[in-house]
This record gives C-alpha cells, sequence and structure tokens, in this order.
C-alpha cells in the first residue's frame, strides 16, 4: 500500500495515462486459441484509414472497448481485432490531389502502389490514437484488407459464390455515379430535397410534364393511368418524340399518377426505378441516351457531348422556340445522390455483376441474433423488403479488390482461377491452362473491380479464421458492433454472405450505437465545421475523461451530441475520486486492518449493502450493453453514497481511536477494491492508478466484482440514520452555527432500537442518545406571534396597543383568545387569526427544542 505522502495531491492525467500506456504489454490482450476458457469474438468494425480517427470511431471504440475489459474480467477468452477497411474511391481521390494527377496518367500497378503507401501513413497515425485512447486492441489478429492476405480471401468468397449461384453477370439497370465513373449499390445512394422546374411541353398534341428534358431522346414510351378518362382513346396508339422524330406507343398502367403535372409521363431509359420496371414488364427498348461520364451520347443528336445540364438547358430552349414548352412550375424533389461525392445518380444500363439478394434467408439469419437495441432489427427488415434489385458488386475503379476472372479472347468463355493461386490480378496475371471450351490461350482479364464491402463483409469470417476449408471453429462471432447509418450496408452484406458461405448467422449479437451529433445539435461533418478531433479532448482533459464521455452522452442506439461540459464534468469526478483514495489511504495508514477483520458497525454494514446493490446495477448494465447506466450507478454511489454520506457520518470514527474504527476501515478497502475493478472498463488508466495505491498488480487482471453483502436491516436502518443526520445538518445550519460547532445534548426517539456507535453523534458534535417511545414533553406557552396583515387594516391606530395588551394576557387567553380586550381602557374586538401562540418544551424542567422528523422525534438541549 502507498504512503500517503508520496501520492500526488493533484491527479495528473497525462503523466498517469503515458506511465500506463508504456505499462500495458500488447501480449495481456492477445486472443488465446488454446485456451479452454469461453470465447468472446468481437467482429470489430474496420475504419476507412483516412489518418484521422474521428470522434464516431472513437464512441463506437470506447463501446467495444467497455465490453473487451468487462469481459476479460468475466473470464472470457476475448479477440478484440482491429481491421483497416482500405479499398475505395475516397484513397484514390486524395491519390490525385497529392500528386496532381488522374488515375489514368500512371499505370494501374503504380496508381495502386501510390494509394497502398499512403494507406500505410494513414493506418499509422490512427494506431497511435487507438493507443492514446487507452483501447485493449487485439492487435495480434490485426488485418488490412488490401493486402494478399487478406484479399485473396475476399476472391475466394467471389469463386464460392458464384460457384454456388449466388454470383452473376449480367447488362442490367444499376445506379451510376458519373462523377466517380463507376456503379453504386442501392445502399450508397442517399437522398436528399432539392429545388428543380416542372417542364410542360406538347409531346405530338398530347401535353407531357417532366422533371427531366434532357432524356426525350431516351423515350420510349408513354404511359397514363388506364381509368384516366382523359387519355382512354390514346391506349395502343403511337406517338411522335417531339425534336427526334422517333415514334412511342402510349401505355396504360396503374402506377401512374394522374393528379401529378398532366397525368401522362414519359418512359426514358432510364430517369428512375419506376422506368426500370416498365421497361422490363412491357419489355421495351433500350435507348442510352446518357453515358458513363455524364455525357449524352450520339442518340442525342446534336446534343451529343452535352453534360446533363447543358443539354436540358439547350433542350428547354429548343422547346421555347418551337412553341411547345407550356409551362414551368418549381417543385421539390427528392433526389439520390452518391454516398461519397453528393453528386446526382444516373441509371444506366451496364454489364456488372451481380449478388442475387435472397430475403428469406437473410431474415431467418437476421432473426437468429439478438439486437441491441431491439428495434434496430426492423430498420435491417424494412431495407431488406424495400430491395427491388440485386446487389450490384462490380466497380469501375482501380484501387480495390480485382475480380478473378478471364474471358477467352476467342470464344468469350468465362475462365477461373484455381483457389490455390488466389490472389491474383487477371489484368496482369494469366490462367495456368488454356481456354477449356476452345483450346485458346488468348485472354481478356477483368478490369471492373469487386465494391469494397465485399472487402468488409467477410470480416467475421477472417478473424474466426476462415480459409473456404469449411465452417471455421470459432464461427459464428459473439458479437458485432456497428453505427446505425451501416446497418443497410455491412450488417445487411455480412449477413448475406455469413449465409451463403457457411449457411448460418454471423453473430450472437449485433450492438448498434448512434452517431456523434456536433454541439450545434447537427451530425458532425467537415462542411458543418463542427468536427472535434479525439485528439483535442484527450490532451486537454485525458482517454479517461474522454471514455466516460463517451458512455454518459446516450444510451445504447441512440445518437450522441458532444458537449465540453460532459468531458469537464467526468474529469472532475476524477478529481473527486481521487481525493477519496487519498482519504481513504490516510485512514488505512494510521492501523492496517486484516481482510478478516469483521464489518460489525451500522453504518458499515449499509455502505456494503448499497456497494452491493451498485455492483448488480453495473453488472446488469455491462451485461446488456447500456453503459451509459452503468457508469451513473457508479458515479452516483461514490459521490452521493460514499462521499457525501457515508465518509461524512463515519469521518469521526476515523478520526478517533475507537475499537470500532476497524469496522470503517474494512469497509471502506471493500469499497475500494470494488470501485477500482467497477472503473476499469471505463477508466482503465484512472483505476490502474487508483488499484496500485492500495492492491499489487493491475486491477485489469482481477477478475470481476462479486460481492454478496445484502443487509435489509442496515440499509433500512442506515437510510433512517442518513435521512436523519441530514436534516439535523440543515437544523443546525438554519440556526446560523456552523457544522462543527457543538450542538448541545440530543435525544433521538426512534421507531426502532438503533446503535449508531456514536457516528451521527460525532457528525453533528453533539450528545447523542437513541431511544425508542416518546419523549415526557411539557409544553409552554413562550410568546405570542401577530399577525400585522389581519391586525393592521383591522385596527389601525390601536393596533400597536392593541398587541401589548395580548401579550399580558394569561397563557390559556393566548391559547384560547377571548372575544374582546381591553384597549386603553375601550373594549376591542379581537380579529379573527389575529394572533397565534408560541411554545417552548421542557424535558424534567429544562428547555429543549424538540423536532418531528417523519417518524422521529428529536429533543436538544442547545449548549
Amino acid at each position: 500500500m502507498s504512503s500517503p505522502h508520496t501520492i500526488p495531491k493533484t491527479y495528473d492525467f497525462r503523466e498517469v495515462e503515458e506511465r500506463w500506456q508504456r505499462t500495458w504489454r500488447d501480449e495481456d490482450n492477445y486472443f488465446d486459441r488454446t485456451s479452454t476458457k469461453p470465447r468472446f469474438i468481437i467482429d470489430t468494425p474496420p475504419p476507412y484509414p483516412t489518418g484521422n480517427f474521428h470522434i464516431g470511431n472513437a464512441l463506437n471504440w470506447c463501446y467495444i472497448d467497455f465490453i473487451a475489459r468487462y469481459k476479460r474480467m468475466r473470464g472470457y477468452n476475448v479477440m478484440f481485432p482491429q481491421g483497416w477497411d482500405c479499398h475505395g474511391l475516397p484513397t484514390e481521390v486524395k491519390v490525385e490531389e497529392i500528386h496532381g494527377i488522374t488515375k489514368n496518367d500512371v499505370s494501374r500497378e503504380e496508381f495502386r502502389k501510390m494509394c497502398r503507401d499512403l494507406t500505410i501513413s494513414n493506418i499509422e497515425k490512427m494506431r497511435a490514437t487507438l493507443r492514446r485512447c487507452g483501447f485493449s486492441t487485439d492487435w495480434s489478429n490485426e488485418y488490412i484488407t488490401m493486402l494478399p492476405k487478406y484479399f485473396g480471401k475476399t476472391q475466394l468468397s467471389f469463386l464460392r459464390m458464384l460457384k454456388a449461384g449466388y454470383i452473376y453477370q449480367s447488362e442490367h439497370p444499376v445506379n451510376y455515379c458519373t462523377r466517380c465513373e463507376t456503379a453504386i449499390a442501392f445502399a450508397e445512394v442517399s437522398y436528399g430535397e432539392r429545388e428543380t422546374k416542372l417542364n410542360y411541353f406538347d409531346f405530338d398534341g398530347l401535353e407531357i410534364a417532366t422533371t427531366r428534358p434532357e432524356l426525350l431522346a431516351a423515350c420510349v414510351a408513354v404511359a397514363v393511368h388506364p381509368d384516366d378518362e382523359r387519355y382512354r382513346d390514346l391506349a395502343g396508339k403511337h406517338l411522335k418524340v417531339p425534336l427526334f422524330g422517333h415514334e412511342v406507343a402510349v401505355i396504360q398502367d396503374k402506377a401512374v399518377d394522374p393528379s401529378f403535372g398532366s397525368g401522362a409521363v414519359m418512359i426514358c431509359t432510364f430517369g428512375d426505378k419506376q422506368d426500370v420496371q416498365w421497361w422490363k414488364e412491357y419489355d421495351l427498348p433500350l435507348r442510352k441516351a446518357i453515358d458513363r461520364k455524364g455525357r449524352m451520347t450520339a442518340i442525342c443528336g446534336p446534343y451529343e457531348g452535352m453534360t446533363t445540364q447543358e443539354c436540358r438547358k439547350a433542350i428547354l430552349a429548343e422547346m421555347e422556340k418551337q412553341g411547345i414548352l407550356k409551362k414551368q412550375e418549381t417543385i421539390q424533389q427528392r433526389v439520390g445522390t452518391c454516398w461519397r461525392c453528393k453528386t446526382p445518380i444516373e441509371i444506366l444500363s451496364e454489364k456488372q455483376w451481380f449478388i442475387r439478394i435472397k430475403p428469406e434467408e437473410i431474415m431467418k439469419a437476421a432473426r437468429e441474433v439478438t439486437w441491441y437495441p431491439e428495434h434496430m432489427f426492423t430498420r435491417l427488415q424494412d431495407w431488406v423488403e424495400s430491395m427491388d434489385w440485386d446487389w450490384c458488386i462490380s466497380r469501375q475503379r482501380i484501387f480495390a479488390t480485382p475480380i478473378p476472372v478471364w474471358f477467352c479472347a476467342k470464344c468469350g468463355e468465362m475462365v477461373l482461377p484455381d483457389e490455390a493461386d488466389l490472389p491474383i490480378d487477371p489484368t496482369v496475371d494469366r490462367p495456368k491452362h488454356p481456354c477449356p471450351k476452345c483450346g485458346s490461350e488468348e485472354f481478356v482479364g477483368e478490369h471492373d473491380v469487386l465494391d469494397t464491402w465485399m472487402d468488409s463483409s467477410i470480416s467475421v469470417l477472417n478473424v474466426t479464421g476462415w480459409d473456404g476449408s469449411g465452417t471455421p471453429a470459432l464461427f459464428p462471432a459473439q458479437i458485432r458492433p456497428q453505427g446505425h447509418d451501416i446497418i443497410r450496408t455491412w450488417a445487411f452484406y455480412t449477413i448475406l454472405r455469413a449465409v451463403a458461405l457457411t449457411g448460418q448467422r454471423p453473430w450472437d449479437q449485433i450492438l448498434v450505437n448512434g452517431m456523434v451529433l456536433g454541439e450545434d445539435g447537427f451530425k458532425m461533418s467537415k462542411s458543418r465545421n463542427n468536427i472535434i478531433p479525439p485528439e483535442d479532448i484527450l490532451k486537454e482533459y485525458g482517454a479517461d475523461a474522454f471514455r466516460q464521455w463517451g458512455a454518459m452522452g446516450g444510451a445504447t442506439g441512440q445518437d450522441i451530441m458532444f458537449n465540453w461540459n460532459d468531458v469537464v464534468a467526468a474529469s472532475r469526478f476524477q478529481t473527486k475520486m481521487w481525493n477519496i483514495v487519498r482519504f481513504v489511504l490516510t485512514q488505512l495508514e494510521r492501523e492496517p486492518v486484516a481482510d478478516d477483520t469483521p464489518v460489525t458497525e451500522l453504518l458499515d454494514r449499509w455502505l456494503l449493502a448499497k456497494l452491493t446493490e451498485t455492483v448488480a446495477e453495473v453488472t446488469d448494465a455491462l451485461e446488456t450493453y447500456r453503459f451509459d447506466q452503468g457508469l451513473k450507478a457508479i458515479r452516483d454511489f461514490t459521490k452521493n453514497i460514499l462521499a457525501d454520506d457515508y465518509i461524512e457520518l463515519v469521518k469521526g470514527r476515523l478520526y478517533s481511536d475507537a475499537p470500532e474504527r476497524a469496522s470503517a476501515c474494512r469497509a471502506l478497502t471493500i469499497t475500494m477494491d470494488a470501485l477500482c475493478r467497477l472503473l476499469a472498463p471505463y477508466t482503465p488508466h484512472f483505476a490502474e492508478e487508483c488499484w496500485a495505491q492500495f492492491r499489487e498488480g493491475s486491477v485489469l487482471k482481477q477478475p470481476w466484482v462479486e460481492i454478496a453483502l445484502a443487509d435489509a436491516e442496515a440499509e433500512m436502518l442506515g437510510d433512517h440514520v442518513v435521512a436523519l443526520t441530514a436534516d439535523l445538518r440543515r437544523y443546525k445550519h438554519d440556526l446560523g452555527l456552523a457544522l462543527n460547532a457543538p450542538f448541545g445534548r440530543m435525544n433521538i426517539y426512534a421507531p426502532e432500537s438503533l446503535d449508531d456507535c456514536g457516528d451521527v453523534a460525532r457528525a453533528l458534535n453533539a450528545t447523542v442518545a437513541w431511544k425508542t417511545g416518546e419523549p415526557k414533553l411539557e409544553k409552554i406557552v413562550s410568546g405570542v406571534e401577530f399577525n400585522r396583515a389581519v391586525i393592521g387594516p383591522a385596527l389601525r391606530k390601536q393596533a400597536k396597543a392593541f398587541m401589548a395588551a395580548v401579550e399580558t394576557l394569561p397563557p390559556e387567553m393566548i391559547v384560547n383568545p377571548p372575544a374582546t380586550v381591553v384597549v386603553d381602557g375601550e373594549e376591542v374586538t379581537v380579529p379573527e387569526n389575529a394572533f397565534t401562540p408560541t411554545f417552548t418544551y421542557q424535558v424534567e424542567g429544562e428547555s429543549v427544542d424538540v423536532l418531528t422528523l417523519g417518524e422521529v422525534t428529536v429533543t436538544l438541549r442547545r449548549e
């Protein structure tokens, strides 16, 4: 045990956190594959390596670390891996910006090397932040998706799903970002409102309204509602498309909204998802008006090469010139955009790779997972039920996992590599065997690459040891922690892939956290300039205060607002707790107590009963991932029960030489031991430092708190003592006495017989006797209290003389006022409620104060 004289008066988080981070060993957090302990594997989110571990990541990792540390203390063999989801467009864009090039200015391999170099540099920066936050990462299970060891598994999963019929290649309408020049999945489409024009124009005698006149060249039909009387005669007829001249049929379909615009709509390939559905249903022709770069194609005639916006302006101008543009209305429109660059998406028909969506098997597996919070399951269910298309997994980029496929240059046969040869790059490597269909040795490698979600959606397979030989022995994982914003991507894709490759659910539980909002109440983003890097908080208040903010900021699953005041409050709690540690050590140093010292006194037993309740509450909170409730219980107990109530009441006994002092010291030892363990998952540096003052070794290697010292009688009586003492202190303060001033002799009449071993007497600096029954009080009239609000208006100038006359009345007439009194020789009526008697009490002839506090009566002879 440390001497209190060697403990700094002020807790220095910088020195403490840096010292413990140097002391802790990575090996202590490694998952032991030979252990017989129950396992707890965490499918940790692999962040995108931007170089900045932003505060949203940090919140998620706080939750994960709380779980990992708690489960280790509960005896689990924990895997808390760290992954890095490397591939993707943002890195490509950053490389182009840094080097002043485009991806087409250098070879594919050179460009990939630039991307890899930048990514490795960014990972190093983010590793440092992870360590600075005190996260107990299992670095022996780190993975980096861009390295061959990992993306070889991605390619293997592709081949397995291709052979099983999940993956296919087809020309099909897809969401396409013309800025990023790649297809994107529905889950990558963001939606927002914008203002646009609804343009009414003459379509070969029929009025049509459209927001996208630039797609006129792609018009393949006109649709009207079958019950719309205005257009009943048009069914089956053909109309000539203005400006372009090709003919299109008029069809009837109930999906048309007769109340929107003119009630007649163009079907273009493709303006929206409804166009795609009609195109399929009615087997309409395909007219591609927009290319992959967002430029108008040759079918647009004089508008070829224009951007969509340029084409829109030019066509509207030509309509106006020809007199067919009738009117325009300003409307609000919900527009799908690329989640990365926010460019409005186009629906283009392109040859792409897809994964078949099988809703029934996905939902079956999802229902086998326990969701925290439970309502987050509905988000996945809603997403699955709303899906119209399969998952497009091919991308027209460079820095990503290559699709491991070749095509025979002669006959077009698809050629696959041997699984043993993975990973491969079909743009560089060549098949080892001739074409199995025609024998040709000329091949064209697939240039498209895989969606980066194809990498991250096998994270759970990777950490559980999947190598393609079967279901891993460690599969499924125990928990997946992630944000609610990627339920429709990472959670959905992982369930899909786990079922396809193993036939099982990927995890037992999923824990969904919310987003971090800035102090302005909006989601943190660079565009709003409301981002606060974790490093700013760590520098000012330390990792443990930041971790407390993460725990206390909101219930799991809810968005959490960042507020500096919450971090300040966390720091102050650590200061409060540190002062308690110093005080307790001072007491224990005087006369150390043995571990078998009995806890005998009422308030000591009361403290341990309250501690038992707190431990149960914190344990339940951590078991159910209610981190805010767990930490709140610890802080409330420490500040209110331990510091404000218990220590203030027993301080006098601790300073004394009374034999009952040992009971208090033992109770404090048990309490401090438990508090350090309870705090360890939340504030590991602080808990470690406090533990080191009392115990040997590391608190992080201790078992979780097991304490069963419930004591219903002590808790009930102790609650009475604590409440009574608080009331008496307030009474003493109201009398203008200092709290340590002598307070006289006090009898406390309580319903139950009670022995507090003198704690209340010492706390109040009074002589206290506990008694049962009722005090024998003599009630004596000591004076009179006048109601001037009644006397003044009623008696005017006689008021003063009236009060003097009342004061001369005998005590029995003050208690029972007469009808009249004589004032200056005149009999005056006594107004109703003019005065009330005041009383004093006596016991055996001595005056006492009497206080009634609930069921307790206190008599006090003041000094």
